[in-house]
């Protein structure tokens, strides 16, 4: 194969060309892609896209970021939000230029990463609102919504992010008589569904699909499509309650009884969550559903996918912090991932445990006062050694060569 290389003049704008051809329809998904290219293409090459890539130093980086903050967003999709990017959407924007930069690096196109100590200012962690227990049981019981009912049972129940909910399928859910009566009813999360840019899946490939929804749009821009997860961890077995396992077995019976009334008219594509004829729910649906639910109900305004941290959240109570179990559940990559985002309920549960340490061992029985009568007894004894030094001079020469070793 013809060793491949660019020339030393080759500007940012044409190396990230490269990147995105070779890098990016490899490693991203459809989604990535579309939002990838469009932060080079708005924000990237306009600001740093004549600058030669062999130029670019630590301080040409840092004064990118800098200009980022008084950099205005670009129309995207028939809307432009008001004022300059937030630390968020520069984040994302420096995370795209350190993979790129790195994979320079490993093509062996530059020697060292420039973006590496970038100076920029990091997004604030902002503090999820969620649900309590009593805020869900209070939706459940005002939902009249059967698909939200079910969504919601599932991401509490299960902490299925909402494109996993929209993508089960009934193969996935086994809820057999034998399965519930021996509490072992369980589904298999390994699909997703989602809107893609059918651009960028030309761009990329369909090899992470595994079927395009048909549409009524003429020409549409986007598809609904059921795809691999983004991570291999997002893969898992998750049992059911069996409450919920019943709730699963009644809602498959009543799509039943729906697809023998319309008949031909059902699209059947074997899914959990869908429209009355069958077809796949958009994600929108269950968030404007779940939008009206909270305005009849007046709970605190949280978004659907906070739902699967209140799941984390209460599981991680349940198993008095047990991660690893948790995290099963979840499809967190790892228990670390469980650990930064939940730390605040692991701190309530540290603070319970010292209060329970200071009753099991502190007080029962108090042992301050074994405490303050070694320290009367220890006061006791240096009195007594230094009356002694003091009457033999001999002891005194041992206890200074003993200081001085």
């Amino acid at each position: 194969i013809k060793r491949l290389s660019l020339p030393r003049t080759t500007t940012i704008a044409e190396y990230l060309d490269y990147f995105v051809q070779l890098y990016g329809t490899t490693k991203w998904g459809p989604s990535t892609f579309k939002s990838n290219t469009a932060l080079i293409k708005n924000y990237i090459v306009p600001l740093i896209g004549n600058v030669k890539l062999q130029e670019l130093n630590r301080m040409a980086i840092d004064a990118f970021y800098k200009e980022l903050t008084k950099t205005e967003y670009v129309e995207y999709r028939g809307r432009k939000p008001q004022g300059f990017l937030s630390p968020a959407v520069i984040e994302k924007i420096a995370h795209l230029m350190s993979t790129a930069m790195k994979q320079a690096v490993h093509w062996e196109i530059i020697s060292k990463n420039p973006t590496i100590g970038a100076l920029r200012e990091k997004p604030p962690k902002v503090e999820r609102m969620i649900w309590n227990t009593e805020h869900i049981k209070t939706a459940l019981d005002n939902c009249d919504d059967n698909r939200l009912y079910l969504a919601i049972n599932l991401s509490f129940a299960c902490s299925l992010r909402l494109g996993e909910i929209l993508g089960l399928t009934w193969d996935c859910v086994h809820i057999s008589d034998q399965e519930i009566a021996l509490d072992s009813a369980w589904i298999m999360v390994e699909k997703e569904l989602s809107r893609v840019n059918m651009e960028a899946v030309k761009q990329i490939g369909d090899k992470d699909i595994y079927q395009i929804f048909p549409t009524a749009k003429y020409n549409a821009t986007t598809r609904m499509v059921l795809k691999k997860p983004k991570t291999q961890s997002s893969v898992r077995k998750v049992w059911l309650p069996k409450t919920l396992a019943l709730i699963l077995r009644d809602w498959k019976e009543k799509q039943k009884e729906l697809k023998n009334l319309i008949g031909d008219a059902f699209c059947d594509f074997n899914l959990v969550v869908t429209h009355n004829d069958g077809r796949p729910c958009d994600s929108q649906v269950i968030e404007h559903a779940f939008k009206r639910l909270k305005a009849k109900t007046e709970l605190p305004d949280v978004v659907f996918h906070s739902l699967r941290h209140s799941s984390t959240t209460y599981k991680l109570a349940l198993t008095h912090g047990n991660i690893k179990d948790v995290q099963g559940d979840t499809g967190h990559a790892t228990a670390q991932m469980v650990t930064e985002v939940y730390s605040h309920i692991m701190d309530e549960r540290r603070k319970e445990n010292a209060t329970k340490f200071d009753e099991a061992f502190y007080k029962q029985p108090d042992l301050r006062n074994v405490v303050q009568n070694h320290q009367a007894d220890a006061n006791l004894d240096v009195a007594k050694l230094l009356k002694a030094v003091q009457g033999s001079p001999e002891l005194k020469d041992a206890l200074k060569k003993l200081l001085n070793e």
